[in-house]
């Protein structure tokens, strides 16, 4: 099928924000439905960013013209959602995580196949020019053979800005499930599929508080680690240490990847730009190597994966992935619980690094 690939959008909430502009404004892709169990606030996001149809999720599941359904609900709906996608014949992206566990992640996926769909799932920071390029100096030999990795997040908690964190401290989050993906999908980029994992975890308080909107000063419950502080060895005999934490007072974000040769400082892997610098062994400071400017954000793997779909190729920001990483995290959960290093199952080749002159903002289809 030539031409543009058409999209839906279940979940109006503030990510859809960021993924509808991008997804408007890309070439190749037309967002033609909008979709949220909340039918008004479907019609909001549709007013703003020109989409002619909304309504509840099925105006979007029902739709002739949608081929990939974005499923931007909350992560204890993410497998439910994707499942009913599915069902209806269309190819889904998720929001990460992929699931809440393994069972369900691997049925979507095994349900994806027999019926022969794509899905996708978020993180695509590291489709971004920033991590694109330092996976690509990486691959030049700039630091040597690649060793470990030291990965660092650090944050007082969501709770300051975000109007409704709840469910961002309940089963399927933390800093953990949400941040981690990011760090550990850039990992991956590097050093592969993980083995094993070592973990502790811990919470600074059972309760905390909405700082900003209508429900400033409410309370609500921690249910998960707020702090967790991992090993992780992969397959590749490579290690790395990765810290995620809403337990700190000072906020700092740090990926560095140590070789043979120098260290290198890669950018935010939150985001999909940021300078790219270096020490060497024989010198007393950092060298910036690169300066990057993103062409796109959150929305990006979509476009790959809408290119993918009409060139009959694989998709960078695969299922497998997002599936390898929710078994990682879960390991680290395990091992959390049990004091002792937890074996991963599951595995995953490297994607492919995107061209060079990979243009988001082209017309291709």
């Amino acid at each position: 099928m030539p031409g543009q690939v058409g999209i839906g959008v279940i979940g109006a909430g503030t990510i859809s924000d960021t993924y509808l502009e991008n997804l408007t404004g890309f070439a190749d892709t037309d967002v033609l439905a909008i979709g949220d169990i909340f039918p008004e606030a479907a019609k909001e996001k549709a007013a703003k960013y020109d989409v002619a149809t909304s309504g509840d999720v099925a105006v979007v599941l029902d739709h002739p013209g949608v081929e990939i359904v974005v499923n931007l609900t909350i992560p204890a709906a993410h497998a439910e959602v994707a499942s009913q996608v599915i069902a209806a014949g269309k190819h889904v992206w998720n929001e990460k995580p992929l699931a809440l566990d393994r069972v369900s992640g691997q049925s979507l996926l095994r349900d994806a196949e027999a019926a022969g769909l794509l899905v996708g799932c978020a993180p695509d920071t590291f489709l971004g020019e920033g991590l694109q390029a330092a996976c690509r100096l990486t691959e030049q030999g700039m630091i040597g053979t690649p060793l470990t990795a030291l990965a660092l997040l650090q944050l007082p908690g969501p709770e300051s800005w975000h109007p409704n964190p709840a469910f961002l401290y309940a089963v399927g989050a933390g800093p953990l499930f949400d941040i981690g993906p990011y760090y550990l999908t850039a990992v991956a980029q590097v050093f592969g599929p993980v083995s094993s994992v070592a973990a502790l975890g811990s919470k600074a308080r059972e309760r905390r508080v909405i700082g900003s909107g209508p429900k400033a000063g409410e309370e609500f419950d921690v249910m998960v680690p707020s702090h967790v502080s991992s090993l992780v060895q992969y397959e590749s005999g490579q290690s790395a240490q990765a810290i995620f934490s809403f337990d700190s007072a000072l906020p700092r974000t740090l990926l560095e990847v140590n070789g043979t040769e120098a260290t290198m400082l890669f950018p935010d892997p939150n985001y999909f730009d940021g300078d790219i610098a270096i020490r060497r062994r024989d010198r007393d400071e950092w060298e910036k190597v690169a300066t990057t400017t993103a062409k796109s954000s959150r929305g990006t793997g979509v476009l790959d994966m809408a290119r993918a779909l009409r060139e009959g190729r694989p998709h960078r920001a695969q299922g497998l992935l997002a599936y390898h990483v929710l078994d990682t995290m879960i390991t680290i959960t395990e091992s959390v619980e049990s004091r002792a290093f937890v074996e991963v199952a599951s595995s995953v080749d490297k994607p492919p690094l995107l061209p060079e002159d990979w243009d988001p903002l082209e017309r291709t289809l």
